[in-house]
This record gives structure tokens, C-alpha cells and sequence, in this order.
């Protein structure tokens, strides 16, 4: 039937059917073929990953990151230490204190000898005022050399490593396994989850990895290395802090330890807020830029939604929560460890209101945001590439996993 039928066409309306034909099935291939990608990319991406494979995805995200955006985060504590009174060597006033000078003795200086210090108008070509995060890159090379913009960055690994490998992976648990109970006993509260999942995930991360991030902000805050004297790593830099106080407390050996921790109640009181506020408004926008873009699956579509939506939601949580860091930074560069034991957060922000106003509460800023929201685009968007790698890997060779 159908033969005779198109014997009795012409000849280029039966090529025509039969390409028409072609182009159809050739259709139904294409849609069947998405369908069957999409079917198995939904299968990869429900495919359950250990601890330790979340830990490995979140420490390559940790390492990228920590590399890339490390002079930021060198400009950003500079101005808040330099907003602090940290008098750096080569400071834009005659008779300025030495790098090794306390905190202290600047701070608590007779008003009449510092107003006529901070008043002095001479510049010297070394001049260390810090002005902005641009001044800060130029100053810095030009008088400490190119590698100091990346000072600390062997802590910020040591550092990023390890708190991100359980942060990031201890998130996507916590927030699994609460929107899994909420969903069927509450799902009224299953929104407000990635901010609860965020929190406790990064206070357990903060107090674990502390130390070391009061060895990095050390490290970053003061000027070393004059002379070609190679500048104190991370142990020597916690040393440091030790030393004073493990001589004043010789019977107490433990208590001594709390230096440590110093600050932490600032750290907590920072990185809470940051990592309910990031989370809250990082995962719905994800989503809505997943559900636009469509073909949920593929990988530029993971590390386009993931790096857009990690860029704004870390901005908005580093500038809403800045006048928390500069506390933490006061903290931590506190030289004199019986008055470091002493601080709370909420004196230190009076202190910060007292001596700089809105503008002391914000120093640093400029520099915080525009390295928190790089950051975490980065950290969010690589460690979802890395865990969908190891999803589709473990996907595809099942009896790789079974047989070992």
C-alpha cells in the first residue's frame, strides 16, 4: 500500500516523504537520547558519596580557592590591622613605633602625642598608609616584594584544607538528612534547613581548625622578613603565641593552650551568621538558575549556576557581616595574651565603634567582598564538579567499588 502509493508520485515528492520521514525519526532519536541522558544524569547525581570522597571534592575546591583570591585576603587584614593601630615599619608619621611594638603601646599612647603623630603631614617614599585594597598590592610589592601578597597562603591551605574538608561535606549531610525528616514532619520549616545545615557545620569546622587561623592572620597582619631574615612559618608563629604565656603559667601547662582559641567567640559569632546568610540565599538561587537554564545534569550548567549563585550569595554575607571580622582580626593580633584572654566580642565592637565610628566597624570591606564572593563561587562550584566526577565514576564502574 504504501509502495503503490508512492510509485504514483513524482519522483522529488517521494524523496521529499522519505527525508520527511528521516527527519522525524531522527527527532524521536534526539529526544530519546535527551531523555535517557537526563534519566541518567538524575540517577549520577543521586549516587551516595563516603565522608572522605566529600572531603576530597571540598579540599580540591578548598585549594583553588585559597591560591586565587590570598592577596585579597592580605589587603583585607593589613586595613583592618592598620584601622586597629598596628604600626607597620615606614608608617606615613615621624616617630612611629617599630613592627615589634605592641598593640598596646599604640593604642593606649597619650591623645596628646598621637594626635600630633596622626597629624603629621610628611610622606616619606616609604610610606606605609594604607589608603585602599589597590595601595595596599602596590605598597606591598614595592616594598616587601611579590610573593608577600600571597603571605599566609601555606596557612590559608593548611587552614582551607581541612576546614572545608569537613565543612562542606558535613553541610551536605546535615541538610540531606534534616530536609529528609522535615519533608514528612514539617514542611513548613524545609526552606529555612540550608541555614540550620550551614551553621552547624561551620561552627564544628571553626573550632577545629582554629589555630591555624590565628597563625594566618599573624602572618598576614605583620611585616617580616626585613633583612632577607626568612619570615616565621606557621608553627613558629603559634610558638610565638605560646611563649609568653606558657612562662606565666608554668604550674597550668593545659590552661595555657586557651591562647590558642583566642578570638574564637568572634570567629564563631562572624562565620555563623555568614554561613546561614550565604546558604539561605545560596540555594534557592541555584536553584532557580538550574530550573532556567534546563539540562540540569551538565556540567557547565553546574559550575555556571553553582560559581553565579556562590558569587552573590558570599558577597551579600561577607558585607553584612564585616564589622564581625574586624573584631575577629583585633583579636587575634592582640600582643598582649593576659588582655587577649580578657576580650569578649562585644567589647572589642565598642572599642572598634569608639575609636573609628561606622568606618572602623567596616574597614577592610572593600577587599572582604570582593574576595568572599570569588571564593565561594569557587569552592561551591568546584566542589560540586569534583563530587559529580566521583558520582559518575562510581556510576559507571560499579564493580570497581565492589570488588575492592
Amino acid at each position: 500500500m504504501v509502495g503503490s502509493w508512492r510509485q504514483g508520485l513524482p519522483s522529488w515528492m517521494g524523496g521529499v516523504a522519505t527525508a520527511t520521514r528521516k527527519v522525524e525519526l531522527d527527532k524521536n532519536m534526539v529526544k530519546e537520547e535527551s531523555l535517557n541522558k537526563e534519566s541518567s544524569n538524575s540517577q549520577i547525581s543521586h549516587v551516595d558519596l563516603s565522608f572522605g570522597e566529600r572531603a576530597f571534592s571540598a579540599a580540591a575546591a578548598a585549594f583553588i580557592s585559597a591560591v586565587i583570591v590570598n592577596p585579597l585576603d592580605v589587603a583585607k587584614t593589613r586595613l583592618q590591622a592598620q584601622a586597629a593601630g598596628v604600626p607597620y615599619d615606614g608608617l606615613c608619621q615621624t616617630g612611629c613605633c617599630e613592627t615589634s611594638t605592641t598593640l598596646q603601646d599604640w593604642k593606649y599612647m597619650p591623645s596628646s602625642i598621637r594626635a600630633s603623630v596622626s597629624t603629621q603631614p610628611t610622606r616619606s617614599p616609604d610610606c606605609t598608609c594604607y589608603r585602599g585594597t589597590l595601595d595596599v598590592f602596590y605598597k606591598v610589592i614595592q616594598q616587601e616584594g611579590f610573593s608577600r601578597l600571597w603571605r599566609g597562603t601555606i596557612a590559608s591551605l593548611a587552614l582551607a584544607i581541612p576546614s572545608v574538608g569537613i565543612y562542606m561535606p558535613l553541610y551536605d549531610i546535615f541538610r540531606n538528612y534534616l530536609e529528609d525528616l522535615t519533608i514528612q514532619n514539617a514542611p513548613s520549616i524545609t526552606p529555612y534547613i540550608p541555614l540550620v545545615a550551614g551553621s552547624l557545620a561551620r561552627s564544628i569546622a571553626c573550632f577545629t581548625c582554629y589555630p591555624i587561623d590565628l597563625a594566618r592572620t599573624r602572618m598576614q597582619a605583620f611585616k617580616h622578613g626585613e633583612g632577607g631574615v626568612k619570615p616565621p612559618g606557621v608553627w613558629k608563629t603559634l610558638t610565638g603565641v605560646l611563649s609568653p604565656v606558657k612562662s606565666a603559667n608554668n604550674t597550668q601547662p593545659f590552661q595555657s593552650y586557651r591562647i590558642l582559641w583566642t578570638g574564637l567567640g568572634a570567629q564563631l559569632a562572624r562565620d555563623v551568621p555568614f554561613s546561614a546568610v550565604c546558604w539561605a540565599s545560596l540555594e534557592p538561587l541555584r536553584r532557580r538558575i538550574l530550573s532556567r537554564m534546563g539540562n540540569e545534569g551538565s556540567a557547565p550548567s553546574i559550575v555556571g549556576a553553582n560559581f553565579c549563585a556562590g558569587f552573590v550569595a558570599g558577597s551579600v554575607a561577607a558585607a553584612a557581616t564585616c564589622p564581625l571580622d574586624v573584631a575577629r582580626t583585633r583579636r587575634q593580633i592582640e600582643k598582649d595574651p593576659m588582655r587577649a584572654l580578657k576580650m569578649t566580642t562585644r567589647q572589642t565592637l565598642t572599642e572598634i565603634w569608639r575609636d573609628g565610628g561606622i568606618k572602623g566597624l567596616f574597614a577592610g570591606a572593600g577587599p572582604r567582598v570582593a574576595r568572599a564572593g570569588p571564593s565561594v563561587g569557587i569552592v561551591v562550584s568546584v566542589y560540586e564538579v569534583v563530587k559529580y566526577a566521583l558520582q559518575y565514576q562510581r556510576y559507571y564502574n560499579p564493580l570497581e567499588e565492589t570488588a575492592s
